[in-house]
């Protein structure tokens, strides 16, 4: 019985120790053969380190890792080729002193390894005395792989003058890549982020991008097939309709996949839990989201085009932008208009889709245990198809912020806030939920849907204590109809800035 690699990143170590392994071969074979210089972008723990080192370990010609893979029989193993990797992932880089040393460690140790002996500084000029010496010293050119190319800048997004600085730095090492080209191989770049190529890439603009390239979608990650079949030995009981709508449906325009880390985590414990999620709060991006005041209810619905959704920079980071590359959400569909592509995007599976909101509400709201209160309250509420038990749950959670909290927080000012925190609570709870939802008759703020019933809702900000006719605009504009067959109830609520709680709230059956 094959063995689940848990924390496994090492191609070497996972074939010769007996791992499961979904064989990703033929796709390297065919990076390797149609082109030189490459760059992926994937969220974190989506297997990247491990591409990084099956392609060290077939470019350097250890054709016994490979038995059995597609690769065994589509290689020229003849050819060995020097390999220099650089792997920003280990430690957090708070200087730009640091990120030298950390190269020039690395540099050091790749030389030492193939008999060399390094001069040059500084470290960008050592690096390219390195790339001259393995070309000269082995006959064959050069294969370059630096895996989490950025993270030293992403660590820092909360700082931008370290981050700036670092981004320097590091402009100006891959800069020489563009320049070695005649003693290059190979050269790929991995990490989270696309940065633009003005700022980071300006003296690389020779790298091919495929992280949304169709033809290799699934370089990083499991499709259906590949877990069916890698893993086997491990789905005696298995439920794969759940495993699917937890843990499938990242799209990078190809076939959707797993993240592979939830996929070992699940099916070594056989439980659903957030495994992915909880190995990295998005801090940063959720104080962008409060910083730009967004409605959090739109990420069902989003659209941007692909200059937003193709890169981002540390003095003009967009959140379309880093909610679609560190994998909170992903392509829902791609179309074009005047010539130009268009994305829709969506959260990728169930573990997002409630993991993120209830994140969000923990940083909108004050007490972790309030919230999980007002959770039991809204759950009970439902499942005793109770509307006025929903009142009570949210104005008595409203009321129980203090008021210097809100003194400290201007989030609340906005009409978004409240949709928000509404919103935040229902999908926080695993329930299908339906922001904006389209009617022949216009948009319902928010659809519910919970054991074979429909609760649709309208929210509305009014400056007083006065209702301001949520519920009648619900009646109105016919929206039961969309649900004929089921019942329905109709819920009008309304906030007020200046008593900062629910202040109307009416409901009647659809």
């Amino acid at each position: 019985m094959t063995k689940l690699s848990i924390g496994i990143q090492t191609f070497r170590k996972l074939r010769e120790g007996g791992y499961a392994y979904a064989d990703k071969t033929s796709l390297i074979e065919r990076l390797a053969r149609e082109g030189q210089f490459y760059f992926l972008a994937r969220p974190r723990r989506f297997g990247k380190s491990l591409l990084v080192t099956t392609l060290a370990d077939a470019f350097a010609g250890h054709r016994e890792l490979f038995t059995g893979l597609y690769l065994e029989t589509h290689w020229d193993w003849e050819r060995r080729h020097p390999v220099l990797r650089l792997d920003f992932g280990e430690g957090i880089l708070s200087t730009t002193a640091l990120l030298d040393a950390t190269v020039a460690l690395q540099l050091a140790e790749c030389a030492q390894a193939y008999g060399v002996t390094l001069t040059q500084e500084p470290i960008h000029l050592r690096l390219h005395e390195l790339i001259h010496a393995l070309h000269a010293r082995t006959g064959e050119r050069v294969v370059v792989l630096v895996d989490e190319y950025d993270k030293p800048i992403l660590d820092h997004l909360d700082r931008s003058e370290v981050a700036l600085a670092l981004r320097e730095s590091l402009r100006n090492l891959y800069s020489v890549l563009k320049s070695q080209d005649a003693h290059l191989r190979f050269v790929l770049l991995t990490g989270v982020s696309k940065f633009s190529k003005v700022s980071l890439f300006s003296g690389l603009n020779n790298l091919k991008d495929i992280t949304l390239d169709g033809r290799f979608a699934t370089l990083c990650g499991y499709t259906q097939g590949e877990l069916e079949s890698a893993f086997a030995d491990h789905l005696a009981g298995v439920d794969l309709a759940e495993v699917k709508q937890w843990y499938n449906g990242y799209n990078f325009l190809g076939e959707p996949v797993y993240n592979p880390f939830d996929v070992l985590l699940y099916l070594d414990s056989h439980e659903f839990r957030p495994w992915w999620f909880e190995t990295g709060t998005p801090t940063f991006l959720i104080k962008l989201l409060q910083t730009r005041r967004y409605n959090i209810s739109d990420l069902e619905n989003l659209e941007t085009g692909e200059e937003l959704l193709g890169s981002f920079d540390v003095d003009g980071i967009e959140p379309e932008a880093l909610l679609f590359q560190t994998g909170y959400l992903t392509i829902r569909e791609r179309y074009r208009r005047s010539g130009l592509y268009r994305y829709r995007l969506r959260y990728p599976n169930f573990e997002v889709r409630t993991s993120l909101p209830a994140a969000i509400l923990n940083a909108y709201v004050p007490s972790v245990q309030d919230r999980l209160r007002t959770e039991d309250r809204i759950y009970a509420a439902l499942e005793a198809d109770e509307p006025d038990g929903l009142y009570r749950a949210f104005h008595a959670f409203f009321a129980s912020i203090p008021h210097d909290w809100y003194r400290r927080n201007a989030i609340a000012d906005y009409e978004g806030y409240w949709a928000s925190v509404v919103y935040c609570y229902f999908a926080a709870l695993g329930l299908a939920v339906t922001p904006e939802d389209a009617t022949n008759r216009g948009r319902i703020d928010l659809s519910i849907r919970f054991a074979k019933r429909v609760y649709l809702l309208e929210f509305k900000v009014v400056e007083s204590s006065e209702a301001g006719g949520a519920l009648e605009q619900l009646r109105a504009r016919g929206y039961a109809e969309k649900f004929a067959g089921l019942p329905v109830t109709l819920i009008g609520m309304e906030f007020s800035r200046e008593q900062r709680n629910l202040v109307g709230f009416e409901w009647a059956r659809g």
